[in-house]
């Protein structure tokens, strides 16, 4: 699972479907004469090679050059790009937006006024039906260059109109943006730092939640406004591991969509975004229930042909349903059951290794270790921890904390008693350093540290002490943060009454559907 970097070409290349190299073959043959074109060799070449070696492909080339090879690869680049701009413009708004928008220009250069403002007018109207506001800038200063620059006579009042019209979009844009560059900020919080770890991290981040979000946002009536609002308030509950007020986001996001159902196949990220988001909430929060049906619902979206037909949007349904299916096992302490999902996981993260960012490489990692470690095998969760470990990345400080603070614990279920001393220092060293030491870790550590001068048969009286210690900050939110990463909890119960993981968390969720089944 690595996400190798790689040249762009190749990684084009190596992106197509059977069915866009066969339409790339024919568009580019249907527009030459020759047969034996320089560039369907490079792209041939290119296809048959497992991994970029310019050396390699120069040979499969002869003839060729080192720097004619740059403006082959150059030319053959934008080919497949302008291949599939053609084949992909029936299922993108976009793309058959600045298609018709190419259209009224070209109309417009060559005189045709009326033609051009009458693609225009329509294109204007796909564009509001779909929430292109964006887009209508452009069809409106074409508009009104046409308009100023030539009497139309298409309405006596069309400059009034286009200028309104242009200050309601201005003020539209201005309000989205506001909203987009919030919930992006803070969600690049998250992706850096994690959770909030003590009370200067949370007084930050509402400051900057309070500074930042415009005082009207609530009053905006459009999509793109409420969509960005709801991610906004997603993050930053999130972050600040409010779980029940991120659920409530999280259900908002989702419901927008359906309350505009065209809107998913606009914005069919978000929507897959909004669903990964609201399985993660059923999660933290421990609905069993809604968890399979927010599941169910998420596993047929992704088998429609829209996701199943775009390489980005399949690629991060399956990464997201992946990471739902190992949390649903961790949540049940079904982790054994859990372990056949890994192979198809690890192939398909094969498969999409060029595609798929490190920050998904490094959770999938993390949460194969947890189900490993969950089941016993503490040696090959200790594999995928490693991966993390050594991950040179600047993401997720929390992540790498608790992947060693769970390397430790693998260490010591394995008895690697030689090892443990300078693991807990080393441990120690770097939680501290990352400011992620809360009074669990520290609880934690000081036990593994003295447990090395305890006996035997005395470890379980101070496995008691600790478990008394840290229960009871279970629902302090500034600890919680240990818990999700791992249930210390669970796993401190099965030190001590002596039984697995997986049955103490088992246990609890049938306990927990006995209790749904009473309401």
């Amino acid at each position: 699972m690595s996400n190798r970097p790689s040249d762009i070409l190749f990684q084009l290349i190596k992106s197509l479907e059977k069915a866009e190299k066969r339409h790339f073959k024919l568009y580019i043959k249907r527009s030459s004469a020759k047969e034996d074109l320089k560039i369907i060799q490079l792209f041939d070449a290119v296809d048959k090679l497992q991994d970029y070696d310019e050396r390699v492909l120069l040979k499969k080339l002869p003839g060729t050059e080192k720097r004619q090879l740059y403006n082959l690869k150059t030319h053959l680049y934008k080919e497949i790009l302008a291949s599939l701009r053609l084949l992909k413009s029936a299922d993108s708004i976009d793309l058959q937006l600045n298609e018709q928008f190419d259209y009224a220009h070209i109309l417009y250069k060559k005189g045709l006024f009326h033609q051009s403002l009458k693609i225009l007018e329509k294109t204007k109207e796909t564009a509001k039906a779909n929430q292109k506001f964006n887009f209508l800038t452009m069809v409106i200063a074409l508009e009104k260059r046409i308009e100023s620059l030539h009497i139309t006579r298409s309405m006596l009042d069309k400059m009034e109109q286009l200028a309104d019209e242009a200050n309601e979009i201005s003020r539209h844009i201005d309000m989205v943006a506001r909203l987009s560059n919030l919930a992006l900020q803070l969600y690049s919080w998250f992706i850096k730092h994690g959770h909030v770890r003590n009370e200067k991290d949370e007084t930050s981040i509402v400051q900057f939640m309070k500074d930042n979000l415009p005082a009207n946002a609530w009053e905006q009536p459009g999509f793109y406004e409420k969509l960005y609002l709801y991610q906004s308030y997603t993050w930053y509950a999130f972050i600040r591991q409010d779980f029940l007020m991120y659920y409530r986001y999280t259900q908002k996001w989702t419901d927008l969509f359906k309350s505009q159902p065209v809107m998913i196949r606009v914005e069919t990220g978000h929507y897959i975004k909004g669903l990964h988001n609201l399985l993660n909430a059923h999660f933290d929060l421990r609905n069993f229930q809604k968890f399979k049906i927010t599941l169910h619902e998420f596993e047929s979206f992704a088998a429609t042909n829209r996701v199943v037909d775009n390489d980005s949007f399949r690629i991060q349904a399956f990464i997201y349903i992946a990471s739902a299916k190992i949390n649903y096992h961790a949540m049940t302490g079904t982790f054994k059951e859990g372990l056949p999902l890994v192979p198809g996981i690890e192939e398909k993260m094969n498969d999409y290794a060029l595609f798929v960012d490190t920050h998904r490489i490094l959770v999938l990692n993390y949460k194969i270790a947890t189900l490993y470690f969950g089941s016993g095998d503490f040696a090959t969760s200790i594999d995928y921890l490693q991966k993390i470990i050594n991950n040179n990345s600047d993401l997720r400080d929390d992540l790498q904390c608790y992947a060693r603070l769970v390397h430790l614990l693998a260490h010591y279920e394995l008895g690697n008693t030689g090892i443990m001393e300078s693991l807990v220092r080393s441990v120690y060293r770097f939680m501290a350093k990352m400011e992620n030491l809360t009074v669990v870790e520290e609880e934690m550590l000081r036990f593994l540290r003295n447990s090395f001068d305890v006996p035997t048969k005395k470890i379980k009286p101070e496995l008691e002490k600790l478990l008394s210690k840290i229960k009871h900050l279970e629902k302090n939110r500034f600890e919680t943060r240990s818990f999700a990463y791992l249930d210390i909890i669970s796993w401190l119960e099965s030190k001590v009454y002596e039984k697995p993981m997986s049955a103490i968390i088992y246990d609890k969720y049938k306990q927990s559907k006995k209790r749904h089944y009473r309401k």
